[in-house]
C-alpha cells in the first residue's frame, strides 16, 4: 500500500482537536503519518500536538509555527515539509474532522487505479447512500461560490471547498505548493486553478483526466467554526483575484 502523509492544519483547536482518532487511524495503518500543523495557536494546542506525537513518533509529528500565517500558508509548508520526506501521496484534512479519517483509504486507492491521476478532491455531495449532513445555508452558499468559481475559472467542479483533498508527490503537485498563494480562504480554489493552468500548458495531463472529486461517504458541519459572515465579501473578492491571474481572457 503506498505511503501518505496528510497534513493538518491547526489553530486553536484544544477544545476539539480529537487527538484519540488521530492515534487510531495511524495505529491501524502503518503506511499513513501525519503531520500536524500548528498555524501560532494562542491556547493548549501546540502542547495537546506534542503530546500525541510523543505517543506515536514513527507516525505523527508536528511543525510548530511561531506567528498565526493563516491556513492557506500553514497547509502549504506543511506540505512542502511532508515532500520532503518523499511520501507516495501526500494531502490535507481539516482538524475538526468533519470529513472523517475512514474517507483516507477510499479516496488514497483511487491513486492506484488511475496512473495520470495526481488529485483527489473530497466533494460533500449529498446523494442517497451518502450520510452528508450540511446547514441549508451554508449548503446553498457553497453552490453558489463553486459555481461562481467554476465559471471564471473554466473549472468543472461540484465543490471547492471540501477541506479533504490528496495529491500524487510529483513536480508538477511540488510546483502547486512551491509559492505562496495570491488568496486566504478560497486557497483551495487557488490549487484546482494552478492545477488547470499546468493542464493548459501540458504539463499535466488534462485536468478531467488529472484530478476527479470523491464523494464522501460520511460529511458533518462540525460547531466551532471559524467562518464568519464577512467571508462571503472576502470570498467575492478573492474570486476576482483568482480570475485576473488565472482566468481565460
Amino acid at each position: 500500500m503506498q505511503n501518505i502523509i496528510v497534513v493538518v492544519p491547526c489553530y486553536n483547536e484544544a477544545e476539539r482537536f480529537n487527538a484519540q482518532r488521530f492515534a487510531s487511524a495511524a495505529q491501524s495503518d502503518p503506511n499513513l503519518s501525519f503531520l500536524l500543523v500548528d498555524d501560532g495557536s494562542r491556547d493548549a494546542t501546540r502542547s495537546i500536538l506534542q503530546r500525541l506525537s510523543e505517543q506515536l513518533p514513527a507516525q505523527i509529528s508536528v511543525l510548530g509555527l511561531d506567528q498565526n500565517s493563516g491556513k492557506a500558508e500553514a497547509v502549504r509548508r506543511g506540505l512542502q515539509a511532508a515532500f520532503e520526506r518523499s511520501p507516495v501521496i501526500v494531502g490535507y484534512f481539516d482538524a475538526d474532522l468533519a470529513t472523517p479519517l475512514e474517507e483516507i483509504g477510499p479516496m488514497r486507492a483511487l491513486f492506484e487505479e488511475r496512473a495520470e491521476l495526481l488529485a483527489v478532491l473530497g466533494s460533500r455531495v449529498g446523494l442517497l447512500g451518502r450520510d452528508v449532513v450540511r446547514k441549508p445555508a451554508r449548503h446553498y452558499l457553497g453552490r453558489i461560490f463553486a459555481s461562481v468559481a467554476s465559471v471564471l475559472l473554466d473549472l468543472n467542479v461540484y465543490d471547492t471547498q471540501c477541506g479533504a483533498k490528496l495529491f500524487r508527490n510529483s513536480a508538477a503537485v511540488r510546483d502547486i505548493f512551491a509559492e505562496p498563494f495570491n488568496v486566504s480562504w478560497t486557497f483551495d480554489v487557488e490549487v484546482l486553478a494552478r492545477l488547470a493552468k499546468l493542464a493548459r500548458e501540458g504539463t499535466i495531463a488534462p485536468l478531467a483526466r488529472s484530478a476527479m472529486e470523491y464523494p464522501l461517504r460520511h460529511w458533518r458541519d462540525v460547531s466551532g467554526s471559524k467562518l464568519k459572515p464577512s467571508a462571503a465579501l472576502k470570498a467575492g473578492a478573492e474570486l476576482a483575484t483568482l480570475w485576473n491571474k488565472y482566468g481565460r481572457k
